[in-house]
């Protein structure tokens, strides 16, 4: 009997293969708009240490203006430990889940809307998608990114400045009973303005440099394509946003007296009090954290495509054009 099987089941793979390439081909169905989120968080698992770093950095003022990452580094191990790396990570949690979901789902629903009729997309509307996804992403992930901040930067206040959330929650809701409606949506200026920045650099370079690669003759779909796409993505994206990023963590980490009054104004206050280059203070590990979290974002993001794609088709007996 097992000899029998055996010598059928070439037979039945050859079946199996010719059904397959009788089934109908149809376009790949949009994925589900809450893959972006789910992506970004699991990155995020991996990068909020080199978040909290960078948030650290961009706060230090006075005769700590110029103490560098290493020294962040052994003051965060010294004062809390292994764990203190991930303060605020019910925060960064909430934050993917709001600007990450809102900007990934209203990206790709807008350059589903913008494509011409064979499904190509030029780099205008493009860009114009990304922009527009990153305005929607900051004002949904305002008020999380606000007690992320807060969050990440309490351990390294004096113990009476502490401001003590228990987590994300219990931020938001102190937040609103202290400061008002309105505290929850303090720098959404200059946080609205860095996604779009982001999301047009991140997710549109993304898209370009996926382009671009592929018309060489060194790629081809698979994670070698993704890998580099990504980092190169995560090198932009650091750079153009790192100003709006500084300014951001600023205001809103700054108290009631906050001496920001607008974008323009704070990042004019910033470069003549520090200098210049106090704009891309924290980009090293800015890029050090954008870098894999651009790379795995969108790698996790492929992935689950992928496998929706493959469940889809194996469900509806359909092959992709």
């Amino acid at each position: 009997m097992s000899e029998s099987t055996a010598a059928q089941s070439p037979v039945s793979l050859v079946t199996h293969a010719d059904d397959k390439a009788s089934w109908p081909l149809v376009k790949k169905p949009h994925p589900p708009f809450y893959f972006g989120g789910f992506a970004a968080c699991a990155a995020n698992f991996f990068t909020h240490p080199l978040d909290l770093l960078k948030v650290r950095l961009q706060t230090m003022k006075g005769a700590t203006a110029n103490h560098g990452l290493s020294h962040v580094v052994k003051s965060v191990y010294r004062g809390q430990g292994l764990l203190g790396f991930y303060d605020g990570i019910s925060a960064a949690v909430l934050r993917q889940m709001t600007y990450s979901m809102a900007r990934f789902a209203t990206y790709e629903t807008l350059k589903k809307q913008l494509s011409n009729d064979d499904g190509s997309l030029p780099f205008y509307r493009m860009a114009f998608a990304g922009v527009v996804a990153g305005a929607v992403g900051g004002i949904c992930g305002t008020p999380a990114d606000i007690v992320l901040v807060r969050l990440q930067n309490d351990g390294s206040l004096p113990v009476e400045q502490r401001r003590n959330y228990k987590n994300a929650f219990d931020g938001l809701f102190r937040i609103t009973r202290e400061d008002g409606p309105r505290g929850l949506f303090k720098g959404a200026v200059p946080n609205v303005s860095r996604a779009m920045l982001m999301t047009g650099a991140q997710l549109v370079s993304y898209d370009g440099f996926k382009q671009l690669l592929l018309s060489s003759p060194y790629f081809e779909e698979g994670m070698p394509l993704h890998f580099s796409a990504s980092f190169l993505a995560g090198f932009v994206a650091t750079t153009i946003t790192s100003p709006f990023d500084v300014v951001k963590t600023r205001v809103m980490n700054a108290g009631p007296t906050s001496p920001y009054k607008n974008l323009f104004q704070a990042m004019v206050l910033i470069a003549r009090e520090e200098g210049p280059l106090a704009l891309y203070k924290g980009w090293t590990p800015a890029f050090v954290r954008m870098a894999p979290q651009t790379i795995l974002t969108f790698i996790f993001l492929e992935q689950f495509r992928n496998l929706y794609w493959d469940r889809h088709a194996l469900k509806n007996k359909v092959r992709y054009e």
